[in-house]
Order: structure tokens, then sequence, then C-alpha cells
């Protein structure tokens, strides 16, 4: 059985907690801010934690060593 890959896209964008979660950026900040309202803005400050089904799909995807 050959050994499994890390998912070299997602290991740039995501960071793996102590506790096992997934942190992540919000997307849609990257530019057009003047047609975003301050609100919007505001919202898309910042990192998202993730947990769940999901979060433990991408733990996966992220090899052995991601949790360390």
């Amino acid at each position: 059985m050959p050994k499994m890959k890390t998912h070299k896209g997602l290991k740039k964008r995501v960071k793996v907690t102590a506790r096992g979660k997934v942190k992540f950026h919000k997307h849609n900040k990257g530019h057009l801010q003047s047609n975003k309202s301050g609100n919007r803005r505001r919202r898309l400050r910042g990192t998202t934690a993730l947990t769940g089904p999901f979060a433990d799909k991408m733990i996966t995807l992220l090899g052995p060593g991601a949790r360390t």
C-alpha cells in the first residue's frame, strides 16, 4: 500500500489547531472592496475555525502529521 500524499493546496490554505479544529481565512477579501459594505468587510476579517465531519475530511487530506 503506497503512502498517502499530503494535499499541498490545502496545506497552504489551512492550519490545524491543537484541538483538531481547522483554521482558515475567509474568501471574498482579495480585491474589489469598494462595492462591498463596511459590515460585510468587517465580517470577512480575521480567521474562522471549522469543526465537524468536514474538518475531519480536511485533516485526512493533510496527512498524519497534520495534528502535530
